[in-house]
């Protein structure tokens, strides 16, 4: 069971995400906090896999509360929930330590699944934010061309990855096992250099692979 906390300020908001995730069989909710300082005290006392972080809210914000929670539980692992026009907290939370970013009007079946990524060790994010991480490092930095060594599969999994794609996707649209895939990214990571996998998505873009 992936144990869950949900993090949100509206109460109307954390009742939606609560009867989402209680719909799933392998995701208990273990609980809900309505601003920063409460999600720290919650995260201490309920030791969550996994942390859903409104960003905007009182008394302390998810980015405040994000530092805390994984400066306490370094397991832990803390998605933010944003929205397109979001970059002034999108980008400090990243620097803050979230493992993934979902925008609040994703899909149902979007957001479990990247509870269930996030928990797996991935770092899930909701397209549209994706490709706005990868332009802003791509205009930061112009990163080295893909290594000679890659394989073509390793190439197809980089594209797929960098187009947003979890592991399971990748394996689906190639017909291969999900441990296949984790051993291709973690290839890909050790021959280029990258630690992550929005590094590997802004390598894809600065060569010209998509």
């Amino acid at each position: 069971m992936i144990r869950l906390l949900i993090v949100d300020d509206q109460q109307l908001v954390r009742a939606g995400l609560r009867m989402l995730c209680e719909s799933a069989p392998d995701v208990e909710i273990v609980g809900e906090a309505a601003d920063g300082a409460e999600a720290v005290r919650q995260a201490a006392r309920c030791r969550p896999d996994v942390v859903l972080m409104d960003l905007r809210m009182p008394v302390v914000d998810g980015i405040a509360a994000t530092r805390r929670i994984l400066a306490a539980d370094r397991d832990a692992r803390v998605v933010a929930l944003t929205t397109f026009d979001d970059d002034d907290h999108l980008y400090p939370a990243l620097a803050a330590g979230a493992h993934g970013f979902l925008v609040k009007d994703s899909a149902p079946e979007e957001l479990l699944a990247a509870v269930r990524r996030a928990a797996a060790g991935e770092q899930p994010f909701s397209p549209g934010v994706l490709r706005r991480l990868v332009r802003r490092v791509v205009r930061q930095e112009r990163g080295p061309q893909p290594p000679s060594g890659l394989t073509p599969r390793e190439l197809e999994v980089l594209v797929l990855l960098a187009q947003g794609l979890g592991n399971q996707d990748i394996a689906d649209r190639l017909h291969v096992g999900v441990t296949t895939v984790k051993t291709h990214v973690a290839a890909l990571m050790a021959k280029t250099g990258a630690d992550n996998r929005v590094r590997l998505a802004v390598l894809a873009h600065t060569s010209g692979l998509l």
